[in-house]
């Protein structure tokens, strides 16, 4: 049972990462993130939920960029496994609803799924095929439950039915994630492979089993979403130094790069992020 204390002392505060920025912020949609428990810690970063109300008013379109994460997704009749998207995920608030979810960290999907995770890029499966459950049963305790504390632990027991043996490799692909995240100087996979001091085809095989994507698609996705944060950070970015630093060779392949991801250019995103502070 997780008591009143507990579930408010999980609330994770940080600012979510690859979340777009729209024209104007709006009241009316509420997202939160929960810590998991430490027995469920190794294998999830974090649940999560979005709660909108938008009856009577214009629909809104909520994107995000693509993370190295499988996602257990919970919403009214398209419940799933979510794999990981190469392109940004979009998704169309519109009346009234919830979603809940559960991020599993990189590379920790595996062992429940015991078969390659690139399998499942781009795409979804149902969670019922990987979780021995009652998907409408599940589906019907998460989305009718009276509050995320409730919500929380109803997933988490559900997790902790079909939790796997742990698996080293798995907190190895962790470490190598964490450092590619917090080193922003490292632009190439052979750079990765060189600091790591491991064979570079090795990498390649244990990502694209374990994380779904490959090393280069990791190091170039967070370099990205490194440049749309700083140009919500409202810093003066100069266009061409900013795709030296993320190491581009040209901006022009930087900004194709962001656009195709973004779904604008550098200068677009940054000109609607301005426009947002005049509301």
């Amino acid at each position: 049972m997780i008591d009143l204390i507990d579930f408010r002392m999980r609330v994770k505060e940080d600012k979510p990462r690859g979340v777009l920025k729209t024209e104007k912020d709006t009241n009316d949609l509420i997202h939160a993130r929960y810590l998991p428990s430490p027995s469920l810690d190794f294998f999830i970063e974090h649940h999560w939920t979005v709660e909108w109300d938008l009856r009577g008013k214009e629909p809104r379109l909520a994107e995000t960029l693509p993370h190295p994460s499988i996602h257990l997704v919970i919403d009214k009749n398209q419940s799933r496994i979510q794999g990981i998207l190469e392109g940004k995920f979009s998704y169309l608030l519109k009346d009234s609803g919830k979603v809940w979810g559960v991020k599993f960290k990189p590379g920790s999907f595996f062992p429940f799924y015991q078969k390659p995770v690139h399998t499942i890029r781009n795409r979804s499966i149902p969670i019922d095929s990987v979780f021995s459950e009652d998907l409408l049963s599940l589906e019907k305790a998460i989305l009718s439950a009276k509050n995320d504390q409730e919500r929380l632990e109803t997933m988490e027991q559900m997790l902790l039915r079909n939790l796997p043996p742990l698996d080293e490799n798995v907190l190895w692909i962790q470490e190598v994630i964490q450092y590619i995240l917090k080193n922003p100087n490292v632009h190439k996979v052979d750079d990765l492979a060189n600091r790591l001091r491991m064979n570079k085809r090795t990498l390649q095989r244990q990502f694209s089993r374990y994380v779904g994507v490959t090393p280069k698609w990791v190091i170039q996705r967070y370099r990205l979403h490194e440049a749309a944060e700083r140009l919500e950070n409202g810093q003066d970015v100069d266009g061409i130094q900013l795709a030296l630093d993320l190491g581009y060779f040209d901006q022009a392949h930087f900004i194709k790069d962001f656009k195709t991801i973004v779904g604008k250019s550098p200068e677009q995103y940054s000109k609607l992020l301005k426009l947002r502070k005049e509301f």
